[in-house]
């Protein structure tokens, strides 16, 4: 599995944001925590927005805010309209004199940068604070940033169009059997070493489930877990699936990086080859193309499904 460290550290920036959606006004005093839990939504007109989240960047382009757009992050990939736009920084180095330089009217945060929330409603700069919660919460977060940008009933369909979607992926698997399922989404090239796989909770164990499989650390309530080699023996997956979000790999590369599991052939996904490697940024980002994840899924664990 090649290591891309852009895209590695977009995942730990992904795997770190657990939790809900805040929306804050300004100009605001410093936010208590329970006013950043359950604000309302300003809609007042926007149309310069700078976004630091990938996965609502794609939510916006989705909802047909793209135009308003005049900044995004560093890993900011998709949609390709975003290689034209100026880069601002991210999670852990938010850029704040060139985003103050740009004279936003909305700036799309993490639900974790509140010092920099408060820098910017100090300006009299709005700030879209999310925190992705799973599944559900990517589809509340498209309707919430329709109403912020001003494109509510787009951001209304653009999430009934993706319920339909995963629906009709749940409803294509539900007649099989679910395998128990590890999901691997990082780990140390040609070792398992450092690997890093989901959790109980959040969007990748929600699409485990839509998809037909059956988490095998369903019961951890976090969103990733760093597992032991014995600990990865006592669940014992019948399936694996790696996924990252390079681009394909070659054959010769798939054979490599399957080969690194022989140590434990006693795992049964192991023993029956029942090893998937998925790629593609769609895979890992909790934005609208989470129903294209959901087939790619089902489709590796569930082929028959798909005859």
């Amino acid at each position: 599995m090649a290591a891309d460290p852009k895209k590695l550290i977009l995942v730990a920036i992904l795997a770190a944001t657990v939790g809900g959606l805040t929306v804050s006004g300004a100009p605001v005093p410093t936010p208590t925590p329970a006013a950043r839990q359950a604000p309302a939504i300003d809609t007042a007109p926007v149309t310069r927005i700078i976004s630091l989240v990938p996965a609502l960047t794609e939510m916006l382009f989705e909802i047909g805010a793209g135009p308003q757009v005049v900044a995004v992050s560093s890993y900011d990939e998709f949609p390709p309209a975003v290689d034209a736009l100026p880069r601002v920084g991210a999670l852990l180095d938010p850029d704040v004199e060139r985003i103050l330089a740009m004279r936003p009217d909305l700036v799309i945060t993490y639900g974790s940068q509140s010092a920099l929330e408060i820098q910017l409603a100090r300006v009299g700069i709005r700030t879209f604070g999310y925190r992705h919660s799973g599944v559900a919460g990517v589809l509340q977060a498209l309707r919430d940033l329709g109403v912020a940008t001003g494109h509510a009933a787009e951001g209304e369909q653009k999430a009934r169009e993706i319920q339909a979607q995963l629906d009709a992926v749940r409803t294509k698997v539900q007649p099989f059997a679910r395998p128990r399922t590890l999901l691997v989404f990082s780990r140390l090239p040609q070792s398992l070493q450092q690997m890093y796989v989901s959790g109980g909770i959040g969007f990748l164990a929600d699409l485990i489930d839509i998809a037909g499989g059956a988490n095998v650390f369903a019961a951890v309530s976090r969103e990733s877990v760093q597992p032991s080699h014995e600990l990865l023996l006592a669940r014992a997956p019948e399936a694996i699936v790696e996924i990252h979000a390079t681009g394909m790999m070659a054959t010769e590369g798939v054979l490599r990086e399957r080969s690194v599991w022989t140590p434990l052939a006693s795992i049964p996904a192991v023993r029956s080859g029942r090893i998937h490697f998925l790629d593609g940024s769609y895979l890992v980002v909790p934005g609208p193309r989470v129903g294209q994840a959901a087939e790619a899924l089902a489709r590796a664990l569930h082929p028959e499904a798909f005859e």
